[in-house]
């Protein structure tokens, strides 16, 4: 029993050392195990520090980028402000321009229609004062505008009948138009408006300065047959008489003759 006891006594003495061995082999790992996990925390919380440092740098750059970006499109948008204003700018330029530009046609055009105007009324005036070819009784001749206008003044209330009027238009013309061709017209007309006034001797010094200047005229033969008939009116049947030979001598062949000898019957 007591070599049993010893034996067991013994066999607990060496497990207790294995165990304290074992326990001091196994306490060696734990040991290593726990300094590896605080060497992996430790570089994980660098890691991740180094990781939230470059997500920081990242963002702060991203950051910055936007900002750059929101000032270019600032920058941007203030351009195509600028730009649309004066596109704008431009457009009202544009638009006063052409409306300039249709007011200066417009006074252009104006301009060169007054001038046109102008010019064909000096064209218009300075014709008024050429002389122009007259034709009157088969005699053509040129006279000025107002020499004209004088004319057909002083004809106008012989055409009407009104002989006072028309005898003191056709003297005056005589007067201001002493070597006019409308002169023989003047003279015939002249003579008839006296006759209608029963101014008959001095109608029949109208007719016989007509005939006297021109003799070859148309109404040289009519003339001369007034010339009678103021004769007869004045009761001077002898100087009609003479006067009717006269006709049918110089102007055979005309009317005023034949009627110049049906008037001489009459007067015997």
């Amino acid at each position: 029993m007591r070599l049993k006891a010893m034996a067991m006594q013994r066999f607990a003495s060496r497990f207790c050392q294995a165990a304290a061995l074992g326990f001091c082999l196994l306490a060696n790992p734990v040991q290593a195990g726990l300094f590896d996990d605080d060497e992996a925390r430790k570089a994980i919380l660098d890691l991740r520090q180094k990781l939230e440092q470059s997500v920081d740098a990242q963002r702060a750059r991203q950051s910055e980028l936007n900002a750059q970006v929101l000032e270019q499109i600032g920058q941007i948008k203030r351009s195509l402000l600028d730009l649309n204003s004066q596109l704008e700018m431009l457009r009202s330029d544009n638009a006063k321009l052409r409306g300039q530009n249709e007011t200066l046609s417009r006074d252009v055009a104006d301009l060169q229609r007054k001038q046109k105007d102008v010019l064909q009324g000096v064209d218009e005036r300075v014709r008024k004062l050429e002389p122009q070819k007259v034709t009157v009784d088969g005699k053509e001749f040129l006279a000025d505008a107002e020499e004209k206008r004088l004319y057909e003044e002083a004809m106008a209330p012989m055409r009407k009948g009104e002989f006072a009027a028309a005898a003191s238009g056709l003297a005056a013309f005589q007067r201001r138009y002493p070597g006019s061709g409308y002169n023989d017209s003047v003279l015939f007309w002249l003579g008839n408006a006296q006759y209608g006034k029963r101014e008959f001797k001095e109608a029949i010094a109208s007719f016989r300065n007509l005939v006297s200047n021109t003799p070859d005229h148309p109404r040289a033969a009519e003339a001369l047959l007034s010339v009678v008939n103021c004769q007869i009116e004045l009761k001077d049947n002898k100087a009609a008489k003479r006067t009717v030979d006269e006709l049918v001598k110089a102007y055979p062949a005309s009317e005023a003759a034949q009627a110049g000898k049906e008037r001489a019957i009459l007067l015997k």
